[in-house]
């Protein structure tokens, strides 16, 4: 498991307290998780993705994978987090998104092929998104919370299939496709949490967040 400094916030001036000693790890290499913490202007002080094995056991539903796959991503980035002195006493903060059709899961494309099967078979119809977040707190608290979101897709021509191909934007994505990306074009409907199809659900998160006392809110004012 690797460490990624991320990207260090400056103080606002005159911070003290809470914003300023809380520590927060992300337990994910994804730019998308990243970038959606900081739209509600979290800086995490560390990234540290897990490397686990994230194939589906048999008969395991998405819901139960995907509860699993964030369980076990805390639980790795939380041990490698307790050997750092510097972020002991930090909260871990790990999630993962499942893309499912009925009970079938759908992989995270990584060839053409992959996508294209993913891709035919949303063509035209729902498909539900699910995001699982987990947290741990420095108290050893822990908390998660599973957000289900419904999407449809228009009915994809061969020259749309072929030319978000083409495009490369599926690549190790959940269904193959990224919904912040081209694929935005195909959603005609979408139930539930936009960014939680992305990869984060925003309003959750934060709540966990601040009911396990990180101090979400705290910068937002010397942010304006």
């Amino acid at each position: 498991m690797d460490t990624i400094p991320a990207p260090e916030a400056p103080a606002a001036p005159g911070e003290t307290g809470p914003a300023r000693t809380a520590r927060l790890i992300l337990a994910s290499a994804s730019p998308r998780r990243l970038a959606l913490l900081q739209q509600i202007g979290i800086e995490p002080d560390a990234l540290l993705p897990a490397d686990i094995d994230e194939t589906p056991r048999k008969s395991e539903s998405p819901r139960e994978l995907v509860r699993r796959l964030a369980r076990e991503k805390l639980a790795a980035a939380h041990e490698a987090a307790r050997r750092r002195e510097d972020m002991r006493h930090a909260w871990v903060l790990a999630a993962d998104t499942v893309v499912a059709v009925g009970r079938r899961i759908l992989p995270k494309a990584e060839i053409p092929d992959e996508a294209a099967d993913c891709l035919r078979l949303l063509s035209g119809r729902q498909h539900r998104v699910y995001t699982a977040v987990a947290l741990v707190s420095p108290k050893e608290s822990r908390r998660e919370r599973l957000v289900e979101s419904r999407v449809r897709f228009k009915r994809l021509s061969g020259r749309e299939l072929q030319a978000y191909l083409a495009s490369g934007e599926w690549r190790g994505k959940a269904g193959g496709y990224a919904i912040q990306g081209l694929a935005g074009a195909f959603v005609v409907k979408l139930v539930g949490s936009h960014s939680a199809v992305v990869g984060l659900p925003l309003a959750e998160t934060s709540a966990l967040l601040e009911g396990e006392g990180f101090p979400v809110r705290e910068r937002w004012g010397a942010m304006a």
